[in-house]
């Protein structure tokens, strides 16, 4: 190769590196990390803005709506807590279902895991009941074809959970056979459409209870924890339900 070919190859390459864009490389220089605790020095101007709030929201949160004479609870597969808000549950769409041309609710299904904690012996406050259910689900109605309600009680028997109910009786016995089904102390009647009202959560599957999909989903814009809450309101003592609801005669899990 030639001295002239060798400078054009130089003169071409020195013309390409000069046409790229220079990089810049940032100034790096290490921070300190400022750890969250109770240490960290408060801001006096935040918390007098806050502080206002703060006591209207306890004092909110610390209003006596009711009492009880016994502890609500969620235990067994007849819990007062879960029996009393399966109730309401159904109460409250009952209401709803009035005011909108709905024909009567038959039943009600609420779920147990739904149910967060007790609310002990003595006064209830607000804050209790957020504590209960501090989720935002709401109420919904499923219409269904008496056939199609068949697996609501074939979920109990598979299950044996103590999912709460209302207007329901599910006895089962040693056989693993349902002894005993009854809507509001009927037997089922497949020519009925059945209006069950249920939360959102268990219409869409939830606790394994896929039998809803087959039902047609009415929605109530009801958040369960505001009919909760209004429901002990309007009963300044609280009279726990003490009935049978669910008989597992072959119960093969505790709760």
């Amino acid at each position: 190769m030639t001295i002239n070919k060798l400078l054009g190859l130089g003169i071409v390459g020195f013309l390409l590196i000069g046409c790229k864009t220079p990089l810049n490389i940032a100034n790096i220089h290490s921070e300190k990390n400022i750890t969250i605790s109770d240490a960290l020095p408060a801001d006096k101007a935040m918390e007098a803005v806050i502080q206002p709030y703060k006591l209207e929201l306890e004092g909110k949160m610390n209003t006596k709506i009711s009492h009880t004479n016994t502890e609500l609870n969620k235990s067994g597969d007849n819990s007062n807590l879960g029996n009393l808000l399966a109730d309401y549950t159904f109460e409250g769409a009952e209401e709803w279902a009035k005011k909108n041309n709905i024909p009567s609710i038959d039943a009600a299904v609420i779920n147990i895991g739904g149910i967060r904690t007790i609310i002990p012996k003595g006064d209830i406050l607000t804050k209790q009941i957020y504590e209960v259910m501090p989720f935002e689900n709401e109420i919904v109605i499923i219409k269904m074809n008496g056939k199609d309600v068949e697996g609501l009680f074939d979920y109990y028997l598979k299950t044996q959970k103590n999912n709460p109910v209302s207007h329901l009786f599910i006895e089962t016995d040693e056989n693993d056979v349902i002894s005993k089904k009854l809507i509001n102390g009927k037997s089922i009647d497949y020519n009925k459409i059945y209006y069950i009202a249920t939360s959102d959560y268990l219409a869409l599957g939830g606790d394994n209870m896929s039998f809803f999909s087959k039902g047609e989903v009415i929605s109530t814009g009801l958040k369960m924890r505001d009919l909760f809450l209004e429901k002990f309101k309007q009963n300044p003592e609280i009279t726990s339900p003490d009935d049978i609801r669910l008989i597992f005669k072959n119960k093969k899990v505790k709760e």
